[in-house]
């Protein structure tokens, strides 16, 4: 008897484990490991308007309707966006889909062409993008440090291409690939004029990486500068043409794409020039042979990040070159002292200007942290299963998520803001991590034909469930999965999908349901049904706006980027009250004063932005002779 009564015991306290070890979130839910999971629900609540946390609506401006770097940065930067821009894109819906493209239309719209003059008096040359742009303002170098010495934005150009060509694989616009295609070959054919015949090398001068200025190119015996052999400009430009090949193939040239495979074979061929016995990338190599990059060398003997974990983030290289570097990395503590990445350790010794004041180890370019470059190290930390590594930086992003502080970059080596006189900090790039951390769970692979997932859930988490659709073209799809280890089934709406292996499914466009609901079993578990979506919904209505998505609804025009803005300033606005409600009932912990009364304003300015922009947006169709706007109008008109 007392047996049975121990076992019953167990039983329940088993039970009891098992719901203490759920979690149900606005966007994630599932069993076992709790806080991952919370951190994931909190990443994802940072892209929609939020009480709680800072987010991507409140970096709107109606200037261009569209995204902006941050409050005290009124540009638009490649490398500052790169890290978010890439992990979030499969999740972005619209608006934000506008938005981001037209942040990114200020680099094409003005990218060089040999005539046209940006910020000093630069003429960029033809297919070259720059550091920062904005309406009628480009520069085509990076615009700090000894401008008048650096070289155009090489790095920058390979991805700027890299996001462009994502973008464009996942919405799949045909009128927008015919847009497109024409200037990212032109980017591509300007990265290619720096290709040294003899060993499928890229030659880049000062400033001419991404992480600018940092990086001074070869210093010639007469102390002047040139053009040294650069690391990162081959890892990010065989990642741009990877997915430069996939659009080519898309907007149905065949025969381009071969030309641009051929060209990412060779750069393939010359990066492995750049690679150390150990496996890992050094930095660069200038003309005359010096190396620079090698990690407790006498001279130059730093370790370079970015071109290393931009490596495994994007498959540049093979599993076990991967896990070399990723040896190497985290056996140099002096990379991560507060668990985000620097760029280097130890300083620099060869830059263009002595290693003190801004320059100096841990504050800007120079050892200080840069969240764009912690985004990438997720993504390469998901792909080889390093999901400890994830939670570590997560918690350090929190630090300053709880206090309003979502500064860029991070002094003391990624433990200070860089900007402390400010009442609150918000940057782009600072959503990075947040944004890895989604988009490390299945990697998502776009191609011109089909999606490929790449499961890489945490071993203690033995369901998840994913509650927002990724797009595919105008295709939503939702996943979840069950138990852990290797793929043994999947089911497409219930039904049985035969394309996966041990560690990938492939979903081809054509044969996937407009919505997918993908139940991924692992390790022999056994899936049940998949909950319905969830539907997006405030609590405050503007009747007006109400009115005005209704008409569009009813006009077939529901899903259109003008209605979801228009959502999604009801949505901003409704989120005003909640927050105050969670203030006064003590849900939300008070800021400082002057935070917190900044903190409250952002709130409010980024409700009337969305609602000025919308207005400014729609207003702008009144004589437009495109039919699809004028219809748009006419349902504003009704209600204004």
């Amino acid at each position: 008897m007392r047996w049975i009564q121990f076992a019953v015991a167990f039983l329940m306290l088993i039970t009891i484990r098992v719901r203490a070890e759920s979690f149900s979130g606005k966007h994630y839910a599932g069993d076992g490991d709790v806080e991952y999971l919370r951190l994931l629900d909190i990443s994802r609540r940072m892209f929609e308007p939020d009480p709680q946390y800072q987010n991507l609506s409140m970096l709107y401006t109606p200037t261009w309707n569209g995204l902006v770097e941050g409050p005290t940065w009124d540009m638009w930067w490649i490398q500052n966006s790169y890290g978010t821009t890439y992990n979030i894109l499969p999740f972005l819906r619209e608006p934000y889909v506008t938005f981001l493209q037209n942040s990114q239309d200020q680099w094409f719209d003005q990218m060089g062409d040999g005539k046209r003059a940006g910020e000093h008096g630069w003429v960029g040359p033809d297919g070259c993008l720059c550091d920062a742009a904005a309406p009628g303002k480009i520069y085509y170098r990076q615009g700090d440090g000894k401008v008048d010495i650096h070289d155009w934005g090489m790095e920058f150009t390979a991805a700027g291409l890299l996001m462009q060509s994502e973008l464009l694989l996942i919405s799949r616009d045909r009128r927008a690939i015919e847009h497109y295609l024409p200037k990212l070959e032109r980017c591509a054919n300007f990265i290619e004029s720096r290709r040294d015949p003899k060993n499928d090398l890229f030659l880049a001068g000062p400033a001419g990486n991404l992480l600018a200025p940092s990086y001074a190119g070869y210093k010639k015996p007469d102390g002047s500068y040139d053009k040294a052999y650069l690391a990162g400009l081959s890892v990010t430009y065989i990642a741009a043409l990877d997915r430069l090949i996939e659009v080519e193939k898309l907007g149905g040239d065949n025969e381009k794409a071969a030309v641009y495979r051929d060209r990412r074979i060779a750069a393939s061929r010359g990066l492995a020039k750049l690679t150390t016995p150990e496996g890992y990338f050094v930095r660069s190599i200038d003309p005359d042979g010096v190396v620079h990059g090698v990690y407790g060398a006498a001279k130059h003997g730093y370790l370079e990040t970015s071109p290393n974990h931009d490596a495994i983030a994007f498959r540049v290289v093979d599993e076990i070159q991967a896990e070399k570097i990723y040896k190497t990395i985290a056996g140099i503590p002096g990379l991560r002292p507060h668990d985000f990445i620097l760029p280097n350790y130890p300083s620099y010794d060869d830059m263009y200007e002595q290693p003190q004041g801004l320059w100096g180890f841990g504050t800007w370019v120079n050892g200080g942290h840069w969240s764009t470059c912690e985004g990438r190290m997720i993504l390469a930390y998901a792909r080889l299963g390093h999901f400890e590594d994830i939670k570590r930086s997560m918690r350090q992003l929190m630090k300053f998520a709880d206090q309003f502080r979502m500064d860029n970059p991070l002094t003391d080596c990624g433990n200070a803001v860089y900007q402390p006189n400010e009442p609150i900090n918000l940057c782009y790039d600072t959503f990075a991590p947040a944004a890895g951390m989604m988009r490390g769970l299945f990697e998502y692979l776009y191609k011109a034909d089909r999606l490929i997932l790449v499961p890489h859930i945490p071993p203690g988490i033995t369901r998840l469930e994913q509650r927002d659709p990724v797009r595919f073209g105008r295709k939503k799809i939702y996943l979840v999965t069950y138990g852990s280890g290797k793929i043994s089934a999947v089911s497409v709406n219930g039904k049985p999908w035969a394309r996966f292996g041990g560690k990938e499914i492939t979903l081809s466009f054509d044969g996937l349901p407009d919505e997918a609901h993908v139940a991924i079993s692992m390790g022999g578990a056994k899936s049940s049904s998949t909950s319905a979506p969830l539907e997006m919904h405030n609590g405050w209505i503007s009747l007006q706006l109400s009115d005005f998505i209704s008409r569009m609804t009813e006009a077939g025009l529901g899903d259109s980027y003008e209605a979801a803005h228009a959502r999604l300033v009801m949505e901003a606005q409704g989120v005003i009250g909640r927050r105050q409600n969670m203030i006064e009932a003590g849900e939300i912990k008070k800021l400082p004063t002057k935070s917190q009364e900044a903190a409250d304003k952002s709130y409010v300015d980024t409700a009337k932005k969305l609602e000025d922009g919308l207005r400014k947006t729609i207003e702008s169709y009144r004589d437009s002779s495109d039919a699809r706007k004028k219809r748009v109008y006419e349902c504003w008109q009704a209600f204004h």
